[in-house]
């Protein structure tokens, strides 16, 4: 019946196994070699809590030290666009002067004219970007402990 079945199909398998070693070895130590991998991978890359932050109350924004602040974007794309819309008119009920620029260096200048009332915002690609003060360079804080 079924047992007899299965039995037999029991000892071919083990049969098959036996003759082709090299095969068998790899199949179990591949899955081991990988999982070392991550494990290893994971131990260089540790992963850092954060401690819980209390809600306190911030009060209402001082709009009236935000008079004449310009954020200068670059490059000038759509996303860019975009994210300074938002940026400018959804927080604000008069608005952030926002000025695009084709490139850096025009950002730089720009900062060199007005840096007590200027900040920069250089964007990287879609999920990245670099403040930009005066002489300084400040770079987001998300995730700066896994670079």
């Amino acid at each position: 019946g079924v047992w007899r079945q299965t039995r037999a199909l029991l000892f071919k398998n083990c049969l098959i196994k036996g003759r082709t070693k090299k095969s068998s070895v790899q199949e179990v130590l591949f899955p081991l070699f990988f999982l070392f991998w991550l494990i290893l991978m994971s131990m260089m890359h540790p992963h850092r809590k954060y401690d819980e932050v209390a809600n306190t109350n911030l009060g209402t924004l001082d709009t009236s030290q935000l008079v004449n602040f310009v954020i200068g974007y670059t490059p000038p794309t759509r996303m860019a666009r975009d994210i300074m819309k938002k940026v400018a008119f959804d927080n604000f009920e008069e608005g952030i002067i926002t000025e695009e620029y084709l490139s850096e260096e025009e950002l730089q200048e720009a900062s060199a004219l007005k840096p007590s009332s200027f900040v920069g915002v250089v964007f990287k690609d879609s999920m990245s970007y670099e403040l930009r003060f005066h002489d300084s360079i400040a770079m987001s804080s998300i995730y700066m402990e896994s670079r």
